[in-house]
């Protein structure tokens, strides 16, 4: 007994002295930090370290140039981190900040501050003191609201102000004229300041999920702006001068309550993307013809019963939707779209298509589900591509479900789009087949016949003989 307690006491002390040998998160960053004092860096990595809070000690990296501190459990910051006034990038990316000490405005020197993904609440008003600024993170915070000195961040490229929640925004935003990359979406913004429209070199803007009834004519002015996306908003209509963006090459208005499209659509000759989806479109404007650099355009869940024969002049067309709709017939134009690798005209109130609609040689994806078809169009015996691997997008091949078909029949159906493609390319050599094949199962039987026939008269005729 005697023996074991010695043994279990000498057990106890190696563990203790094992645990008191592990450095924890505070002691490697104090090492790293004494490390890069010593060797005057300007660099320094304390990232993925579990750090709860950053040692004083930092304060004494004046030299300090670059600093990582992102995947930690920080919940503040000491105020010696304004002695890094040489600093240039600090990365806090992914910790508890629920507040930045005033004195983050001494970093004079800062260019990029990465914020995303804390539980900030509020700024400092001294953020407006880092003036060299041009990338500033603040991405999934709690944001409810910015400081005006916002505006003077004078240098300012890249804003991402994403999954906050902010209801409105400072008159100073439009002070940031160098502003490049504007993120707004996911939050609770019911209205936009006329001074956006003072973003003259603003090129993506994102302002999705959030509350907007309408937008300010000051839009219009924002003549460099690429990319704009106003998804899931209750937007019942659009201001005129939206219709100036030139240079506009994607535009999402997906999600709004929009029931018209006005002619001016015409001027958006740069637009590649048009995202209409989940509105209240019954129509569409001849003038969408105009938009010949188009490659994708989504109509899906709105309420068209046609489409304007100008939709052919579409012709670097890659993707169009159309589903959820309810149109009963395709121009015969459709069959200009050339260039056209997706098509889906799913649930809509269509019987028939365009014999142009065999024109479409690109087409690897064409969706006719839940439609009223009965025949199918041999026209589309012509997409050999619906069979091939060569699509830029995932989907691939023809589908047919939720339509009441006799042609072709469910034997063809069920072997899927090759064995399709084949019947309507030769419907009378299938039928032909099926005719030989019921032939011979037809002789086939009737000499089955004879032979159980003639078997059993021999039978009896060996048995009378044994008789």
């Amino acid at each position: 007994m005697r023996r074991l307690l010695i043994l279990l006491l000498c057990l106890l002390l190696a563990n203790t002295a094992t645990a008191q040998d592990t450095p924890t998160p505070d002691d490697i960053a104090r090492e790293r930090i004494a490390q890069a004092a010593a060797n005057g860096a300007i660099e320094l990595d304390l990232s993925y370290l579990g750090l709860t809070e950053l040692p004083s000690e930092i304060g004494n990296l004046v030299n300090l140039q670059i600093l990582d501190l992102s995947f930690n459990q920080l919940s503040n910051l000491p105020s010696k981190i304004a002695n890094l006034t040489n600093l240039q990038n600090l990365d806090l990316f992914s910790n508890q900040l629920s507040s930045l000490p005033p004195e983050i405005g001494n970093l004079a020197n800062l260019q990029n501050l990465d914020l995303f993904s804390n539980q900030l609440s509020s700024l400092p008003p001294e953020i407006g003191n880092l003036a060299n600024l041009q990338n500033l993170d603040l991405a999934n915070n709690q944001l409810s609201s910015l400081p005006r000195e916002i505006g003077n961040l004078s240098n300012l490229q890249i804003l991402p102000l994403s999954n906050n929640q902010l209801s409105n925004l400072p008159a100073e935003i439009g002070n940031l004229t160098k502003l490049q990359e504007l993120y707004l979406s996911n939050n609770q913004l019911s209205s936009l300041p006329p001074e956006i429209g003072n973003l003259a070199n603003l090129q993506k803007l994102a302002l999705f999920s959030n509350q907007l009834s309408s937008l300010p004519p000051e839009i219009g002015n924002l003549a460099n702006l690429q990319k704009l996306d106003l998804d899931s908003n209750p937007l019942g209509s659009l201001p005129s001068e939206i219709w100036n963006l030139a240079n506009l090459q994607r535009l999402n208005l997906g999600y709004n309550q929009l029931s018209s499209l006005p002619h001016e659509i015409a001027n958006l000759t740069n637009l590649q993307n048009l995202y209409l989806f989940g509105n209240q479109l019954s129509s569409l404007p001849p003038e969408i013809g105009n938009l010949t650099h188009l490659q994708v355009l989504h109509l899906g869940d709105n309420q068209l019963s046609n489409l304007p024969p100008e939709i052919g002049n579409l012709a670097n067309l890659q993707n169009l939707d159309l589903n959820y709709n309810q149109l009963s017939s395709l121009p015969p134009e459709i069959g200009n779209l050339i260039n056209l690798q997706l098509l889906d005209i799913s649930s809509n109130q269509l019987a028939s298509l365009p014999p142009e609609i065999g024109n479409l040689k690109q087409l690897c994806y064409l969706n006719l589900s839940n439609n009223q078809f009965q025949h199918l169009p041999i026209a589309i015996g012509q997409l050999s591509q619906l069979t091939e691997n060569s699509c830029s997008y995932n989907s691939l091949g023809l589908h047919l479900a939720g339509n009441p078909l006799i042609s072709p029949p469910p034997e063809v159906l069920q072997q899927g789009t090759a064995a399709i493609l084949e019947y309507l390319n030769h419907p009378v050599r299938w039928h032909l087949r099926q005719m030989v094949t019921s032939k011979a199962a037809g002789v086939g039987a009737i000499a089955g016949v004879g032979l159980v026939l003639r078997w059993r008269h021999n039978r009896r005729k060996t048995k009378k003989k044994r008789e």
